[in-house]
């Protein structure tokens, strides 16, 4: 009996509730909520974690950056998680489905689709890229550790010297000599960048020149997609039992790197310039934009994804636990991993006697440079790379699992019918193939500048429009009370009173904070010296726009198709929730939803059926009898 409550809870059912295997079986269910938390973990935790957040950690005031940083998680983070968790789960439906709640604002959903669209792009070309270096890190020697290679030109500075001066490790004089050199140029580039610049991306002129395209980085793209369909092949079935590696093993990987960072010479000014606190920036409102964008972005909310991973829970899961553990942990995550790079940085500054801020760097420049340079001086250097790449790709899988997961639901769930949910998989195969073909254009050799011009404008403004738009539909439109009710219908007790206040007030308020900071902060994109011209700036706000667009362009639509001979009734009768708004079984529809759903539509049809039969019976009794 034990065992079964146990199971019970595990399975997000409420003790006393009978155990299912699927609660909707039409559909389908998590095997159970560890499966939930450990995908929703993967999807947080990302490789913004790792070469983003220490970045904006040093640069914002060291420690004191840790205070906004905590006091946004607190009064915005959780509190958006929790929203969309709550949201896909009442409904059971991905981020189309959901606003049968307004009809009306379903161009939200669509924008969701789109960014989410973008991302999935190139995010798998990254990950393809991690792909790439993990392979050629299986060798004796790393390939970007010299000078000496058919890549390099003649500024190129090792921080190891040449092969010959370094034929032991331990030649210190040679190893001085080396980093003398280096230190007295006026402008040294590293191998691990030319070995980047040079031969990986084979980087062309501009953005227009595209070249050709670069064949190893375009096998590794297929790799990735195909690795990601397999684990997609049978939904959150098959992704339920990976994320049980791939959203644990990078914390294995992560002590790891940990464990040998601090045991470096020069590791703890590192940290001490990660965390030092520089208190008379708390004042900058930068700083505050800052740990408010970070958060937002982090977190991956407005993506569309937290509510399709919810929309599989159970109806009576406890979205609001899971919505602390998950966010705590995906914030806990970047701390921690800001050891790891800053105290690698700091051996490495240490080594080449120069500050730490002259080596520290950010985004695919921190991973695909300025580590793997520092992880070449140390012994059995390939080790370090396979692992730190490794970790590299498991982080990338785990968001990028759900970004696939939430277009194939939003697809099936739209059509709806019962032979394109039995046929899922050739939905998900379908999208995989145009997701590795969007992506071929990036493998080119003016890649890198697209992928940084979607990275900076297709998901930046526009999910902040997005979740702000959210917010005020839901608590606003709909109504705040009666999705209060909502909530509490499906978790045993209501929103406590701290989550209500930030949904309708504070959070909607750093939202619109952040949606200014963002405008006023806004710089014209460069990668390195390379401006970007004009016309690529203009496809960048394309992009920016093709996701916000989509939520006028369907209310107008929904407005003109509506029933009313006003334009006010046409709006009214736009925004009332669709009768099909609410839980998805029948068993759950209580309160105003008893009513209404094509479930009970179903099972009223079914009842007048039964009873008709049952006179027909009886008069054919009778008859006879008479």
């Amino acid at each position: 009996m034990e065992e079964k409550q146990f199971s019970g809870i595990l399975n997000g059912a409420v003790p006393g509730e009978p155990v299912k295997k699927d609660e909707n079986s039409r559909r389908g269910n998590w095997g159970n909520q560890i499966e939930f938390v450990l995908t929703s973990v993967g999807y947080a935790v990302g490789l913004g974690n790792v070469w983003r957040f220490p970045y904006l950690c040093y640069r914002n005031g060291g420690g004191a950056f840790m205070f906004p940083y905590f006091i946004m998680l607190v009064f915005c983070g959780i509190p958006l998680f929790f929203l969309e968790l709550s949201f896909g789960q009442f409904t059971s439906l991905g981020c189309l489905g959901v606003w049968k709640v307004s009809p009306m604002f379903k161009g939200v959903g669509y924008g969701m689709m789109v960014v989410s669209t973008y991302i999935g792009i190139y995010y798998n070309v990254v990950i393809c890229i991690a792909f790439y270096y993990f392979f050629m890190s299986m060798t004796n020697l790393l390939p970007w550790t010299y000078c000496n290679n058919p890549w390099n030109t003649p500024d190129c500075a090792g921080v190891v010297g040449t092969p010959r001066a370094n034929a032991t490790f331990a030649n210190v004089s040679a190893v001085v000599s080396g980093v003398t050199e280096i230190v007295n140029r006026t402008k040294r580039t590293s191998p691990s960048e030319e070995y980047w610049r040079n031969y990986v991306l084979n980087v062309s002129d501009g953005i227009g020149d595209f070249g050709e395209v670069r064949l190893p980085i375009l096998g590794c793209l297929a790799v990735s997609w195909v690795v990601v369909f397999l684990c997609l092949i049978r939904g959150v079935k098959s992704s339920g039992k990976v994320v049980y590696f791939t959203a644990t093993f990078p914390y294995v990987v992560l002590t790891i790197l940990f464990i040998r960072g601090i045991t470096l010479e020069g590791a703890v000014s590192g940290i001490k310039y990660y965390l030092t606190p520089q208190w008379e920036k708390i004042l900058d409102a930068k700083v505050w934009g800052d740990a408010a964008s970070q958060i937002f972005y982090s977190l991956g909310c407005a993506w569309g994804g937290l509510i399709t991973m919810a929309s599989y829970n159970k109806f009576h899961n406890n979205c609001f636990r899971d919505s602390i553990i998950i966010s705590v942990t995906n914030c806990g995550t970047s701390v921690y991993a800001g050891f790891v790079i800053f105290s690698i940085l700091g051996f490495m500054a240490n080594h080449l006697g120069v500050d730490v801020s002259e080596v520290a760097d950010h985004g695919p420049g921190l991973a695909f440079v300025a580590y793997p340079e520092a992880l070449t001086l140390l012994p059995i250097s390939p080790l370090w790379s396979l692992l730190f790449f490794f970790m590299l790709i498991l982080l990338g899988l785990g968001t990028q699992f759900c970004l696939l997961e939430t277009l194939v639901t939003a697809v099936v769930d739209e059509i709806g019918t019962d032979w394109i949910i039995k046929n899922k998989t050739y939905v998900t195969l379908g999208v995989a193939v145009i997701g590795f073909l969007l992506g071929v254009p990036l493998t080119t050799r003016a890649g890198i500048y697209w992928l940084l011009l979607m990275d900076n404008y297709a998901a930046s403004f526009s999910l902040v429009v997005i979740s702000c738009i959210m917010c005020i539909c839901i608590m606003y439109v709909y109504g705040h009370k009666k999705y209060f009710k909502d909530v509490e219908m499906m978790l045993g007790f209501p929103p406590p009173v701290f989550f209500r206040i930030c949904w309708r007030f504070v959070s909607p308020f750093i939202i619109t904070f952040i949606l200014i900071f963002t405008v006023i902060q806004y710089k014209p994109i460069t990668y390195n010296d390379y401006v970007y011209p004009s016309w690529s700036l203009v496809i960048g706000f394309f992009m920016a726009l093709s996701s916000v667009i989509c939520i006028p362009i369907y209310a107008l639509f929904k407005i003109a198709v509506s029933e009313g001979s006003t334009f006010l009734e046409r709006l009214k009768n736009s925004v009332k929730p669709d009768p099909t708004w609410g839980p998805a079984l029948q068993e759950h529809r209580k309160g105003r939803y008893a009513t209404t759903g094509p479930e009970s539509v179903e099972v009223h049809l079914l009842s007048e059926g039964s009873m008709c039969a049952i006179t027909e019976a009886a008069s054919s009794s009778l008859d006879s009898v008479l």
